[in-house]
């Protein structure tokens, strides 16, 4: 089967985001494959009890600047969003429902995604915003909000947030590898070192 690590994300977090753009350079240096696995964390957040650490203003004020210098050293364009919290339910069904049906646009459309939200600072709480995103990036929106009414869709994106509450996600990014969990993009050289031992 070859080293795997595995990616739980969602749009709406900038760690995620961070870590969305190095993990690549990270698995490709160790010769593993990424299995990525979108879930809706404010799911998570609402099964563990947790919240956003943008939310205790204290802790809010330093991370915004620890992803900024996290962003500068990788090179990650990075700017926080002003509209945050974004609601990614909408999103997150769009990036899944991609996952499952047209599997070659899934990674396009989340980067498309993410730099909307965390290098453009655009507001993707509005439709109008994120079908111009959409439809900029070659993507049809239509096509998209559709999916994201698919009820297949919808129960899958439940299914999958619920399991990662149930293998102790409690927050985004989450890696897993060898059935070992990190949490945060600030983890990824642990995640690093255990591609390589894998």
């Amino acid at each position: 089967m070859g080293k795997r690590v595995e990616f739980w994300f969602d749009v709406g977090s900038p760690a995620s985001y961070l870590a969305w753009h190095r993990l690549p350079r990270v698995a490709q240096e160790a010769g593993a494959t990424i299995d990525y696995r979108p879930m809706l964390l404010g799911g998570v957040f609402q099964s563990t009890g947790n919240q956003s650490p943008m939310m205790v203003a204290a802790k809010g004020k330093w991370m915004q600047g620890d992803l900024e210098r996290f962003a500068a050293r990788d090179g990650t364009p990075y700017r926080h969003n002003p509209h945050f919290p974004i609601n990614t339910l909408v999103l997150m069904r769009g990036a899944l429902g991609l996952q499952m049906r047209d599997p070659g646009r899934f990674v396009p459309y989340v980067d498309t995604v993410y730099r909307a939200i965390w290098a453009e600072g655009l507001n993707m709480n509005d439709p109008g915003v994120v079908a111009g995103v959409l439809d900029a990036a070659g993507f049809e929106p239509q096509a998209v909000l559709a999916l994201t009414a698919d009820p297949q869709v919808k129960e899958k994106l439940k299914a999958v947030t619920a399991e990662a509450v149930e293998r102790g996600v409690f927050g985004a990014p989450t890696f897993f590898v060898d059935g070992a969990m990190y949490w945060g993009q600030d983890r990824l050289d642990f995640v690093e070192e255990a591609l390589k031992k894998a």
